[in-house]
């Protein structure tokens, strides 16, 4: 299951539809494009709290998930406390995964 997640977000990035990082996902959330969010469990209470208040204001749905590391080698970057999917198939998919409902 993990890989799977973890998979998709690849795949997601290789094809320009999963950024990571905390600006991208910020720019994503607030012009409507984002689909998804997953942050890391480890990262900063202000950082989840900042993107779950977003998050709960825009309508998209949220998760934690994951470590910085694992997040950021799932997507090819370095570490990543947040990341954002922008296609509604992908957010799907690893919604199934998480067992939660994605609108």
């Amino acid at each position: 299951m993990v890989n799977r997640i973890y998979s998709m977000l690849g795949i997601g990035r290789k094809a320009g539809k999963v950024f990571g990082g905390e600006f991208k996902t910020e720019e994503s959330i607030k012009t409507g494009r984002a689909r998804l969010v997953i942050l890391a469990q480890d990262a900063s209470n202000n950082t989840k709290k900042k993107f779950q208040n977003m998050c709960s204001y825009y309508q998209v749905p949220c998760c934690v998930y994951g470590t910085k590391e694992e997040i950021g080698h799932a997507i090819g970057l370095e570490f990543r406390a947040s990341v954002v999917v922008n296609d509604a198939g992908i957010a799907d998919k690893i919604a199934d995964y998480l067992n939660m409902e994605v609108t």
